[in-house]
């Protein structure tokens, strides 16, 4: 859509998502962050900045259960007149995808969508609206892209668990992950290439990102 605002523009989004590589995070692009709007360190503001220090051209803040840092990163651009890094919406939810929890990132979504209510309240989720189809489900009508983060951090393998968020209408998986938080950041080998192939096999999208909550975002602590 014309009119669509720029932090909701998933048709750019999935032509990012399309071209993502293992170089691509953490100084180009980054979809996985926190702030203290969640369990982050960093204030929405720092964060931005860190960003544009960086020269990140895309990223998204992933709150948990919360798009406060988003808002408030938004703001902080506005206010800078600043430009150069496409920020689009995102959160992170906890979600029952049996037989595990799992947690799911959502991107260039519509933030007011009375859908995603039970999910913006700060806590993770409880009862039916915990359920990985309903979370999902959520989120499309808001208009997202929905990826599976960090498929194999879980008591279920990767194998197990993306066939079964594919079967629920998932997006994309988090491709590029440093399952054991190296210096410097990269992504972890092994698990890269087994969830770019599962990816692949389901014709999904792939992200990347540092899963920052500390104070630094080329890293995850």
């Amino acid at each position: 859509m014309e009119n669509q605002p720029s932090v909701q523009n998933t048709t750019l989004l999935r032509q990012v998502f399309s071209n993502i590589q293992a170089d691509s995070c953490p100084k180009h692009y980054n979809f996985h962050m926190h702030t203290n709007c969640s369990d982050g360190k960093l204030t929405p503001a720092d964060l931005m900045s860190q960003a544009v220090e960086i020269g990140l051209k895309g990223m998204a803040i992933t709150d948990h259960h919360s798009v406060q840092g988003y808002y408030r990163a938004a703001q902080w651009l506005e206010e800078q007149s600043i430009d150069s890094v496409h920020l689009w919406t995102g959160i992170e939810i906890t979600a029952y995808l049996p037989p595990v929890d799992v947690h799911i990132l959502g991107y260039g979504f519509n933030p007011l969508e009375p859908s995603l209510a039970p999910y913006l309240t700060g806590r993770e989720p409880r009862g039916v609206d915990a359920r990985a189809e309903r979370v999902i489900k959520a989120l499309h009508k808001a208009g997202a892209i929905v990826v599976l983060a960090h498929p194999s951090r879980y008591r279920r393998s990767p194998e197990e668990l993306i066939p079964t968020a594919v079967s629920l209408g998932i997006d994309g998986v988090e491709t590029y992950y440093a399952y054991n938080n190296p210096i410097p950041w990269i992504p972890s080998f092994e698990q890269t290439e087994t969830v770019k192939r599962l990816g692949k096999s389901y014709n999904l999208l792939h992200t990347c990102g540092t899963d920052t909550h500390g104070l630094n975002l080329l890293q995850r602590l």
